[in-house]
């Protein structure tokens, strides 16, 4: 080292200051993941036994009757919601998606029972035709248009009967136009004004929910058709911004991002733009893709799920579904 360098030329401000030491880095720390911040999704199946999902490494199906175990689970290291998604067996499915409008249906089944053993974790239940319909699209589907105004009204009726079950808050997915101000209207009327809604507002016509579809049976039902008629282009960005102000204006409590990772900008736009409470969701091909890298040994495990999970709130999400909760609600506990 040259002591004779001029004391004059060195930097004044230092950046590394407040890097040198742990304490020093908490305190000058922008963002932080809690546990408050973290989702459960849960694939419900009506097998006996749990089934591993092979596209997505640790994760399973759970029978409807191990349920409440992994809820209980959930609330006890703090989580504030969970998210049900189902396997519905196949004989069950057709091409307007009739089980969606079964009371007893895996999720309203799922649903009363956490109800009737759970208290203060909500439950949140996804609304869209995928898991029941024979060709795996979100909606009726003719002459090879998926129709919009008839779907909203099996919609409608899909909402309606979760609420009955005890949904705390409804997520359409579906990407119809107007589903939020349809689904808003039909719960207020029948008496549901506080039942939630969690807009899924800006889905894109992703690549990264192929393990998705293989846990909930509808990979293979959709095959190659596409979903990019209503969907939305992973190439656009102000049309976010759009979809976002539209669910608003009709009545969405919470709107939410989806795939995660690859949309951080959005997250940020939208949470920038609207101040509005924003959500993203970490999806199976991510979850997958960081799953493969873990078991590869090419990245520590605990360390990129905290990464991973932070990006999130770094760009404006208030809260995150993630099938990493669990552990990353773990981890948080342990400092």
């Amino acid at each position: 080292m040259n002591n004779n360098i001029n004391n004059a030329s060195f930097p004044n401000t230092r950046m590394r200051r407040n890097r040198l030491s742990s304490w020093s880095r908490r305190l000058v720390k922008e963002n932080n993941i809690s546990i408050n911040d973290l989702i459960l999704p849960i694939f419900v199946t009506d097998s006996e036994i749990k089934t591993a999902i092979n596209s997505m490494p640790g994760i399973d199906r759970i029978p409807i009757m191990q349920i409440v175990e992994i809820v209980q689970e959930a609330k006890e290291l703090g989580l504030p919601a969970i998210a049900l998604f189902p396997e519905t067996n196949s004989s069950l499915k057709d091409d307007i998606g009739t089980e969606a409008l079964n009371e007893d249906n895996i999720i309203c089944r799922t649903t009363r029972l956490i109800k009737e053993n759970i208290s203060d974790i909500g439950v949140i239940t996804d609304v869209a035709l995928d898991p029941y319909t024979s060709h795996g699209h979100d909606g009726i589907l003719k002459n090879n248009e998926i129709l919009n105004d008839e779907t909203l009204y099996i919609l409608c009726e899909q909402a309606l009967i979760q609420a009955k079950a005890g949904s705390d808050v409804i997520a359409p997915s579906d990407m119809m136009d107007g589903r939020v101000n349809a689904i808003r209207k039909k719960l207020d009327k029948e008496g549901f004004i506080n039942t939630q809604i969690m807009s899924y507002a800006a889905k894109y016509a992703s690549s990264f929910y192929g393990p998705f579809r293989n846990a909930i049976g509808s990979e293979s039902n959709l095959s190659s058709k596409s979903k990019k008629s209503y969907q939305m282009d992973f190439t656009n960005s102000n049309e976010a911004l759009r979809e976002v102000s539209l669910d608003i204006s009709e009545g969405a409590d919470m709107v939410m991002v989806k795939p995660g990772m690859p949309y951080l900008d959005i997250i940020y736009r939208i949470k920038d733009t609207f101040k509005m409470p924003t959500f993203a969701y970490q999806v199976s091909g991510e979850y997958s893709m960081i799953m493969s890298a873990i078991n590869n040994q090419y990245l520590d495990k605990d360390k990129t799920i905290l990464e991973s999970l932070t990006c999130f709130k770094r760009a404006g999400a208030d809260g995150i579904l993630t099938y990493f909760a669990l552990e990353a609600a773990k981890l948080i506990q342990k400092g």
